[in-house]
């Protein structure tokens, strides 16, 4: 049986309406571009085992409430204040399997994205014991935060460090722990730990997925870049308009020069940070993104640059790419353990963005025909996302006195 017009006027209106509010409401009410991390650093030699967690202020607040006087501006005495807190809920998500962690030292690290609360830990561990898993539990912000994601380096002595992407919510068992039958297990020993072997490749390639899809200023800037792909401007007569391209093939040839060109670009400057050959503040890298959105957008909406859009989507490329470094340049590997780190995270950005990629256009595709399509996805989408990108940067320049991190 098939539809009455009207019928299905209404129904394309409706997938019209629910195309515009997906492709804006990806961006999120001021969320920043970086997924929610931590960073565990597990050592162990002959002097015995210590644990230092590094954990963003930012995610500590929102479970803790840190910030006492409502302000959105953590101070030091906030956090000094709130120290005892602090370690009792990383004590709480945190465990050494075999060994009983204590507080040793207390203080804030300045990372690429904001400031760190690191703790260190000294373990008492069971005398004579082997760890043949990932001896590491950790269930921090489990239920306020599913994205979050806490990235361990495990060092043993002068072997080469181990890698595990912990997540919170799929907390490991505790492994299988061997001991000699001649030694008795105490409280009171620190014995080297030998760890297991290389993490399996998926665990980065899973973390670059993560991040592409969970880093919603990237995510909107490649919408605002996909929007016209499916559409032509027609500028023969005296009033410029938008007609939707008469085949995919004709929208196949923009999308993968501006696909190819961002690939490129965040991969060229994603190494160069990430090997420390080039590093820029973030405190100018996380405006400059999001300039890159109002921009983008803008042009959507009136064309202000005269270079093609492959050129364009190259140049903020280079930008986006730094935004993404910090994630592994923070784990100080050795340069071979690095590289396969890298390539995994770099593979991982690349699936990430080829979905996005397919089911963005796909939907764009099927609604180009619609007479509405250039008032409301282009126009008004670019609309949606210039008055995001314009949100992102005043926040991110401090002008909103957003939560200082």
């Amino acid at each position: 049986m098939c539809a009455s017009p009207a019928s299905a006027e209404r129904l394309q209106h409706a997938l019209l309406r629910l195309a515009l509010e997906w492709l804006t409401a990806l961006a999120g009410p001021a969320l920043a571009h970086k997924s929610s991390d931590a960073y565990l650093f597990v050592d162990t030699t002959s002097q015995g085992t210590t644990l230092r967690a590094d954990v963003a202020l930012r995610d500590l607040d929102a479970a803790l409430n840190l910030d006492n006087d409502g302000n959105e501006k953590l101070t030091w005495g906030e956090v000094k204040a709130a120290r005892p807190a602090i370690e009792s809920y990383l004590l709480s998500g945190i465990s050494l399997y075999g060994c009983t962690l204590r507080v040793q030292d207390f203080g804030l690290e300045q990372r690429a994205d904001g400031v760190y609360a690191a703790t260190r830990f000294g373990a008492s561990c069971s005398n004579g014991w082997v760890v043949q898993a990932n001896p590491i539990r950790y269930t921090l912000f489990a239920a306020i935060d599913p994205t979050h994601r806490a990235i361990a380096r495990m060092q043993d002595g002068a072997n080469a460090p181990v890698l595990r992407l912990l997540d919170p919510g799929q907390p490991q068992p505790p492994p299988v722990l061997q001991t000699s039958a001649a030694e008795v297990p105490t409280a009171a020993s620190n014995n080297p730990v030998a760890l297991a072997p290389a993490p399996h490749a998926e665990s980065f390639i899973q973390e670059g997925v993560r991040h592409i899809l969970g880093g919603f200023d990237h995510v909107l800037f490649l919408v605002c870049l996909l929007r016209p792909a499916v559409m032509v401007r027609d500028v023969s007569g005296a009033r410029r308009q938008w007609l939707p391209v008469k085949s995919l093939g004709q929208a196949l040839l923009p999308i993968l020069g501006i696909v190819t060109m961002f690939t490129l670009a965040r991969s060229i400057t994603l190494a160069l940070s990430a090997f420390g050959l080039v590093s820029l503040p973030s405190a100018i890298i996380e405006p400059a993104i999001a300039l890159t959105i109002i921009l983008t957008a803008v042009d959507n909406i009136r064309p202000i640059f005269r270079l093609p859009r492959a050129a364009i989507t190259f140049l903020f490329g280079l930008i986006h790419g730094f935004g993404f470094a910090g994630v592994l340049a923070e784990l100080d590997l050795p340069a071979k353990e690095f590289a396969w780190a890298l390539l995994q995270f770099n593979i991982g950005l690349e699936i990430g963005q080829l979905a996005l990629v397919v089911l963005a256009m796909a939907l764009l595709y099927l609604l180009r025909q619609q007479p509405a399509y250039p008032r409301w996805v282009i126009a008004g989408g670019s609309s949606a996302a210039a008055l995001v990108g314009v949100w992102w940067f005043a926040e991110r320049i401090g002008a909103l006195g957003a939560l200082a991190s």
